[in-house]
């Protein structure tokens, strides 16, 4: 009885000790710099979870302004999923909208405390690629000084008090930095903008970008990655993500083509590493996604990791995982920050998922692969003017969490009729292996541009070293045409439909058609996968086909990992649904319904002595944020 206490008193007062926004806070996206999705709470656990209810709803500010635009008929301006993550700290939350507002809640009622607008919602014509949606803030403390940082898709980054919601008029101009500014170049603001939070790490606020991506243009804004001073606003570093002359890498690019070449921007959430002072940068595929006669070489950073000095954006180490990409195939996740042990050996590494179903995993420190990275042939590309890369990085290990490539062996075969007709399907188009290109004919792609992993990203547990991963199994079809319109100096752009459904109305390939992975980082192995959702498993059953359990449901968001439990929110079907699983063997200990579709990945934290997990749902003019808790 006496050893009993004495620990409860040495646990209590380690806690005690402990910074509070570790125990109780989600204080950047990922829950911190290095993105693991992980918090040690533990309040809610496997005797529990199924007890969890709505404990508060918010409607976003947008709903009211939303529904208007639609009776005005503005149909352009309606975003779609409500994708935000909310932070928590110190008892507040802090949520971007859609339109590109931000808003501070209490954490325990949801009441909202203050809102701002940064008007980006009123932009002439529809931001680029996805349109309107923003995924998060970040926030930053210092000498006193509290601020939330937020880019927007409209290209402008804003400094506000986190106390008021009040721009910080010593911040820029009036509060805010205009991105368009400072680039080399000079285009048109609706083809830049911001969707991810920014980074706050070592004294800097580290911004990335999104660039319209599917152009006919050979020039494009460049998506180079900038830090600025968190009190004035004022440049800190830029790293060119296209190396200007004189730079390394600057001769990847070959005839020129640096000076004209855009995109090559970071579009998802970074990582740093804030006691070594590393940033970790993902960075996508050049101008344009899916034909490179007009930029011709491996390109350099595109679709590379790339971990820079915090202070100075100085390069200290960079991985390509993708040569010359014609497929694109952006890193598309935040790097994850993590402690390995691998035969007997500490390692301080980061890994990285890919839209190919790689997991990549270095030394954060000196960017040397945990596990060998090989180079393999790739099959050579069709189309005029193109010279695909001879060959392309495949790691040893972990092994792949999707299937990759078109074969016989990856299609549909419920029954040999409906493999005969995924056959038919295939046979008009290219198809093979991982990297076969897009041709003139149509080439399918699998994994095709959305995953593969994807922006939700994964989790990483420390006490286990395992490695969380939700993904989707979904082909495309990848046709070029030669360009004919105005502007259209890429020589080929992509054209004809995308899509390429199976039989009967079913995916064309073997399910899971979705999956939740769980790798062991300490020995590079699978721990276990399984099927992410029921998907079409009745539409299986109605074809007289044996029942074959749950094959997987396209739709996802990312993860969240507390101490317990596996969570992951879904679309399934007409169900609306967070998922808590076991995480030593994914078994679903538990489904707790939603009142909308979840568009944002969740998080956890603790206000007032209860545990919270609070999503993003809804879209267009019903988005809500949800808080669940224990009764």
């Amino acid at each position: 009885m006496k050893t009993t206490s004495y620990q409860t008193i040495l646990i209590t007062l380690a806690c005690l000790a402990a910074p509070i926004a570790l125990a109780q806070d989600w204080p950047s996206y990922g829950g911190d710099n290095g993105s693991s999705k992980y918090s040690p709470l533990d309040q809610i656990d496997a005797g529990n979870v199924a007890q969890l209810r709505q404990a508060w709803s918010w409607d976003s500010v947008d709903n009211e302004t939303v529904a208007a635009n639609i009776a005005a008929g503005n149909a352009r301006t309606v975003p779609a999923d409500y994708k935000a993550t909310p932070i928590v700290v110190d008892g507040k939350m802090y949520v971007s909208t859609s339109f590109g507002r931000v808003v501070a809640l209490d954490a325990a009622s949801g009441e909202q405390l203050w809102a701002f607008d940064t008007r980006a919602w009123e932009m002439e014509g529809r931001p680029n690629n996805l349109g309107f949606n923003t995924r998060g803030v970040a926030y930053f403390e210092r000498g006193g000084k509290q601020r939330i940082f937020y880019a927007t898709y409209d290209s402008y980054l804003w400094s506000l008090d986190a106390e008021t919601g009040q721009p910080d008029s010593s911040f820029g101009d009036a509060g805010r930095v205009d991105l368009t500014l400072g680039l080399g170049r000079t285009f048109e603001r609706s083809l830049y903008g911001v969707v991810s939070p920014p980074l706050v790490t070592n004294g800097v606020v580290v911004v990335n970008s999104t660039v319209h991506d599917a152009p006919g243009s050979i020039e494009m804004p460049p998506g180079h990655v900038r830090a600025f001073n968190p009190d004035s606003g004022e440049m800190e570093w830029i790293f060119h993500t296209i190396p200007q002359a004189g730079e390394f890498g600057n001769e990847t690019w070959e005839d020129g083509s640096w000076e004209y070449t855009g995109n090559t921007n970071s579009w998802t959430i970074m990582s740093a590493d804030d006691e070594l002072g590393i940033v970790y940068i993902p960075i996508g595929t050049p101008t344009n996604d899916w034909y490179g006669g007009r930029r011709l070489g491996d390109n350099l950073f595109a679709e590379s990791l790339v971990a820079l000095r915090a202070s100075t954006g100085e390069r200290l180490w960079h991985f390509q995982a993708v040569h010359h990409g014609l497929w694109d195939y952006d890193f598309p996740a935040a790097p994850t920050i993590l402690d390995i042990t691998v035969e007997g050996r500490p390692i301080q590494a980061v890994a990285a998922i890919s839209k190919q179903g790689f997991t990549y995993v270095f030394d954060r420190v000196t960017g040397e692969p945990v596990w060998p990275i090989e180079e393999r042939e790739v099959p050579p590309s069709s189309v005029p003017g193109e010279v695909a890369s001879v060959t392309q990085p495949f790691p040893t290990k972990p092994a792949a969490f999707e299937p990759q490539g078109i074969t016989d062996e990856t299609l549909i075969d419920f029954t040999p009729e409906l493999r005969q007709e995924a056959l038919q399907i295939i046979e008009q188009y290219d198809y093979g292996p991982l990297f076969t290109p897009p041709s003139l004919r149509g080439t399918i792609q699998f994994p095709g541009w959305a995953g593969g992993g994807e922006w939700h990203g994964a989790a990483f547990d420390p006490e286990t070293g395992l490695y969380y991963i939700p993904s989707a199994s979904q082909p495309i079809v990848v046709q070029l045409r030669e360009a004919r319109r105005e502007r259209e100096e890429m020589g080929y752009v992509r054209g004809g439909p995308m899509n390429v459904g199976g039989p009967q109305g079913l995916p064309l390939t073997k399910p899971p058609y979705s999956r939740i992975t769980a790798i062991n980082l300490n020995t590079g192995e699978h721990e276990w996968m399984v099927p992410h959702g029921e998907g079409p498993r009745q539409q299986i059953i109605d074809l007289g086909i044996l029942d074959p359990g749950p094959v997987g449901s396209t739709s996802r968001t990312g993860p969240v990992l507390t101490r317990t439990l596996l969570f992951m929110a879904q679309r399934d079907g007409d169900r609306n649904l967070i998922r808590a699983f076991d995480k030593a063997n994914g078994e679903i200990i538990a489904e707790i319904e939603l009142p909308l579709p979840p568009g944002g990945t969740p998080m956890t934290y603790m206000a007032d002595g209860k545990q919270y997990i609070c999503i993003a749902v809804g879209g267009g003019a019903d988005s809500r944020l949800v808080a669940l808790a224990l009764p």
